[in-house]
């Protein structure tokens, strides 16, 4: 039976001239969504497997170069007429994890296609633990490196304020020996803002023959809060100040993320005034604390009666000569 030619860019939904970058972000959010431990539908399965061999060959330079020049000519070179894979001049890949292991896991081995291409199955395999992921896939020969790894932890506001520790777990994929997966407990430190890479070095993936182990990089996702929003270090809230506090002026209360504080309204202040309160913003990198801004929303009363009425047309009454849009015409 002729063997079957793998669309690896179609695979993967990546143009031909897609870059490194591009292959990993396309392999990661389809890896996760047909990852059989997820998708339980049928026809998943053989969508994962086909998936991590695309990303094998795609993300690797030397796999992704034979497999571009050997592309057009694919019909010749099954029929013998290329050059043989692992000969003179050609590619072999071994795979070096404990015999008889899967390099796939559950998700079953390469391809007729794979192996007539570059001969004995390739490491990899691609992403199948929680949080990390391959950042950048090395050349597997000598002592080398382990590669580098990377994910992503979520945390809370008031977590990112104070500091905190996540346990987070490397699954076995991203070791070439396999095994359970590793445990480890990660300081977040205070004030981390979103996007924030932390390095943990020589937790990445082990290295090969004698070579130091890669490092891994967890990059914190701060999530939104209900009623703070974050500006560098400095912290925004917004203030609902009644009329009659606005109007006279009066000591509220306002919530920080180490706790409330009083703060004093000035007589007669205005809806939209912002007011600044130093130092109960997030932790500075080099120590300190930014602001937190509380911006004065003037909420109006309802439900008045005759005499709250009365009072408010002796208001009226007594401005009648002031125009607050003048500034409009």
């Amino acid at each position: 039976m002729p063997v079957e030619y793998k669309d690896y860019y179609k695979i993967l939904g990546v143009p031909k001239n897609a870059t490194t970058e591009d292959v990993k972000k396309a392999y990661r959010k389809l890896a996760r969504k047909h990852h059989p431990d997820v998708n339980k539908s049928a026809g998943a399965e053989k969508a994962f497997k086909e998936i991590n061999e695309a990303n094998e060959v795609l993300s690797d330079p030397e796999k992704r170069k034979r497999y571009d020049t050997i592309g057009p000519e694919w019909e010749q070179f099954a029929r013998g007429g290329g050059a043989r894979p692992g000969g003179s001049g050609g590619f072999q890949y071994v795979y070096t994890g404990q015999p008889g292991e899967n390099p796939f896991g559950d998700a079953g081995g390469f391809s007729d296609f794979f192996r007539t291409l570059f001969g004995q199955a390739g490491n990899g395999g691609g992403d199948t633990d929680d949080v990390f992921t391959r950042a950048r896939p090395r050349a597997r020969t000598r002592a080398r490196q382990g590669e580098d790894v990377e994910g992503e932890v979520e945390v809370t506001l008031p977590e990112a304020y104070r500091g905190t520790e996540q346990v987070i777990q490397i699954s076995r994929a991203d070791s070439p020996n396999g095994g359970p997966p590793r445990r480890l407990t990660v300081r977040i430190p205070p004030g981390v803002r979103d996007g924030q890479r932390i390095r943990l070095a020589g937790q990445g993936s082990p290295g090969e023959n004698g070579g130091p182990p890669g490092d891994a990089y967890l990059r914190v996702r701060v999530k939104p809060h209900p009623f703070f929003t974050r500006d560098g270090d400095d912290l925004r809230v917004e203030l609902p100040v009644a009329l009659h506090e606005a109007m006279l002026g009066g000591e509220v209360t306002v919530p920080t993320l180490k706790g409330r504080v009083s703060l004093r309204i000035p007589p007669e202040t205005q809806n939209g005034r912002t007011i600044r309160l130093a130092g109960q913003g997030m932790p500075r990198t080099g120590g300190g604390h930014g602001d937190l801004y509380a911006t004065v929303k003037v909420v109006m009363p309802t439900k008045l009666n005759e005499k709250e009425r009365e009072l408010a047309r002796e208001i009226a009454s007594s401005h009648s000569g002031e125009n607050v849009r003048s500034h409009l015409l």
